[in-house]
Order: structure tokens, then C-alpha cells, then sequence
């Protein structure tokens, strides 16, 4: 009798411990961060994110019931081909559950396209088209720190409220830019502001001498660079060493700390942009801020940084509450539970995957304003979420009930 129910113990446990690992893929939660380690926009994402991730995983103690959680990553090198690659060795040969960051939009589309066919997680916080949650939507796909229609859009509209009535915009001309520059001019149009031309450079792009005489020959009052890292750097260095910000304002569509860094207050104040993040807003942005530079050198984290760490974080909570790594089920529980951390006060997951939040319209500050390294912004409004992305009235996600 003793023997038989000795037998039974074990065989209950032996049974438990099976339909544990059975919820949870490879007995282990493995999340890869793809993103730009050597490119036009490492600065931004790249070691960065990667940084980040291992954070969020830190903070969740390194298990998620019982189970490990590894973080792996890879450089995308900005390319489709590459990232889908990665994306589909990672998925079917090496245990990966969810992929995170995928700055660029070429990449995001491609792996999002991957992810939905292997019903995995993507948690894209890089990449800025909005047709991602719109035609490129899918039930396992998330967008979540910013997108064209919050930053551009909302820069836009401000400068254009201000008096910058007419513009001329410089492109990055691959889908990121091209989408940019038209969620910009509608902002621009519905505010009365007037378009007068535009070009598109090749990405990446480090002479900017032509495209930029262009805009100075349009007699535009702002100069829209719908681009992004290094090529909005290298725009802005050159248009200031070629005289011409003395008669045009050049207005970032999209920028990052890491940019202002680059380019110094000299340079940069006095610029608008409309951010997802900023390290000095409260207690809660300071204290990630100061964990994240003891690991990077000192360097403060981009909202892209920021948003990897609250993605990945969001994830972990989610498959433990679902107890299982299954993307559907993990999915579907991402958008019932709300989001509260240092990145999204009152954030939430619309069905399209959008994650909506408070964005910031900031401005550069003067180098007598700074107190000191990344002292850099001043924030003049608070978005509500609402209001930043774009109305579920006008998406076209098929996961929309209209």
C-alpha cells in the first residue's frame, strides 16, 4: 500500500511537473531583441534595447513561474531579408517566444509578418509607420512606444500653430519616411499651414548638400526632416554649416535625446519635437533613467529604450498571469491587464495592438538653460493618449469593430 501510493506521488508529480513545462515552450520564456546594432539608428536602439530587455527580465526575478527567462539578440542591419531570417531561425529552430524592438520599419513588417504566421509575439517599439496597426496589424502584434502619427503629427501641428506656415520637407524615402512626411502634412493642412515641395534622399545618407539647397531654393519657413538618427544629424550639421537655418527653421519630425546628444545644445536648441519619454519628468522616469546609465556609460535611456523595458516587462506579467508562452493566449491577456509603470502611467492595448499613451511636446533647451549633461528638455505639454494617436474612428486594422 505504502509502495502503490508512493507510486501515485510520483506519478502526480511526474504529471504536474510535465503539463508545467507543457504550457511553457522549451521549459524556458525566451525573448529575442532584434534590432540595429551597427547602423543609422544604434544609437537610438541597438546595445540600448538590448540593455533594456535584460532589465525588464531583472525585475520580473529572472523566472516567470519557475521558468527562466533568456534574453538573445541580433543586428537586423536595417534590412528585411536579414531580420526575417533571424526572425524564422529564431521560431522554429531556437525556442524563441516573442520578438522586441524592430526599429526600422522594413523590419518590423517582415518579422510581424513571421510572427503572425507562427502565432508569436511582436513587440515593435522602433519602427514608426502606422499602417502597422492598421493593414499590418495582427492578433499577436504590438506597437508600443510611439508612432508617425503621434511624433510627427504633433510636432507638426505645434510649429504649424506657431507661425510656421509654409513648409518643405527632406525624406528618408523608404516607407518609415514616406509615411512620416504624410502624417506631418496632414497635421499641416488641417492647421492652415501650406506645403511647397519636398525630395527624398536615399537611406541610409551622409551628404544632405543637394536636397538641402532644394529647400533652401523653396523659401519655405520650415524645413521638415521626415527622417530619423543619423541622417536627421547629419541633415541638421550640414544645413547649419551651409547658412541656411539663419533664414529657415529646421523642424525634427522625429527625434531622440541621443540626437540632441550628437548634435549639442549649440546646435540643437530651441528645436520642437514630440517625444514618448524623457528621463527627467518625475521619481519614477529618474530612478529607471540612473539604472539604465550605470550599465551604458552613463548615457540616458531613448524613449525607444524606455519602451522596450515596458513591453518586455507588460509581456513577462502577461504569460504569468496566463501561465503559458502560447502568443494567442499571452496576446489576449496583454490587452486585459493595464499597463502602469514608469513609461505609460494609465497606458492600455487597443485591439489593433496600438499601446496608447501620454506623449510630450518638448523643446530644446539653451545651453544656459542645461544644468548639466542630458539636461536637455523642457516639457511644455502633456498629449493625453487620446488625443497623440490616431482615432480607432479613421483605423483600418480588420481587429476593429467599427
Amino acid at each position: 500500500m505504502i509502495i502503490k501510493r508512493l507510486l501515485m506521488s510520483v506519478a502526480a508529480l511526474a504529471l504536474s511537473t510535465g503539463l508545467a513545462h507543457a504550457q511553457f515552450s522549451d521549459g524556458k520564456v525566451k525573448i529575442g531583441v532584434l534590432t540595429d546594432l551597427s547602423g543609422t539608428y544604434s544609437d537610438l536602439a541597438g546595445q540600448g534595447n538590448i540593455v533594456a530587455a535584460q532589465m525588464a527580465a531583472e525585475d520580473a526575478g529572472g523566472k516567470i513561474n519557475g521558468m527562466p527567462i533568456e534574453i538573445v539578440s541580433a543586428d537586423h542591419q536595417n534590412k528585411a531579408d536579414i531580420a526575417s531570417a533571424i526572425a524564422r531561425k529564431w521560431y522554429e529552430n531556437e525556442g524563441v517566444d516573442a520578438i522586441a524592438d524592430l526599429v526600422t520599419t522594413a523590419a518590423a513588417r517582415a518579422v510581424r509578418e513571421i510572427s503572425k504566421e507562427k502565432g508569436k509575439i511582436d513587440l515593435i517599439s522602433g519602427a514608426a509607420s502606422l499602417p502597422l496597426t492598421n493593414d499590418w496589424c495582427s492578433p499577436t502584434g504590438f506597437h508600443w512606444t510611439y508612432d508617425n502619427f503621434a511624433t510627427g503629427a504633433g510636432t507638426a501641428a505645434s510649429v504649424t500653430k506657431q507661425g510656421g506656415s509654409s513648409w518643405f520637407f527632406l525624406t528618408a524615402d523608404y516607407a518609415f519616411g514616406h509615411d512620416l512626411q504624410a502624417q506631418s502634412e496632414r497635421a499641416i493642412k488641417a492647421n492652415g499651414g501650406e506645403i511647397k515641395g519636398g525630395v527624398r534622399h536615399p537611406f541610409p545618407n551622409a551628404d544632405f548638400s543637394s536636397f538641402l539647397l532644394q529647400a533652401q531654393a523653396s523659401g519655405a519657413k520650415i524645413i521638415g526632416l521626415a527622417n530619423a538618427g543619423a541622417d536627421t544629424i547629419n541633415a541638421i550639421k550640414q544645413a547649419k554649416e551651409f547658412g541656411i537655418t539663419k533664414s529657415q527653421n529646421l523642424v525634427g519630425l522625429l527625434i531622440f535625446i541621443t540626437d540632441i546628444h550628437s548634435l549639442g545644445l549649440e546646435t540643437a536648441q530651441g528645436m520642437m519635437l514630440t517625444t514618448g519619454f524623457y528621463w527627467d519628468i518625475d521619481d519614477q522616469t529618474r530612478a529607471f533613467a540612473k539604472r539604465f546609465a550605470a550599465k551604458m556609460n552613463g548615457r540616458m535611456p531613448s524613449m525607444i529604450q524606455a519602451g522596450v523595458y515596458s513591453a518586455v516587462s507588460h509581456y513577462l506579467k502577461s504569460i504569468q498571469a496566463a501561465k503559458t508562452d502560447e502568443g494567442v493566449k499571452v496576446a489576449d491577456k496583454m490587452r486585459e491587464l493595464p499597463i502602469k509603470d514608469f513609461f505609460a502611467k494609465n497606458g492600455k492595448l487597443r485591439p489593433n495592438g496600438r499601446m496608447v499613451h501620454d506623449m510630450y511636446l518638448a523643446q530644446v533647451k539653451t545651453p544656459a538653460e542645461s544644468k548639466g549633461p542630458w539636461d536637455y528638455y523642457k516639457i511644455l505639454r502633456t498629449i493625453p493618449g487620446d488625443e497623440a494617436f490616431q482615432p480607432l474612428s479613421e483605423n483600418t486594422c480588420p481587429l476593429v469593430k467599427k
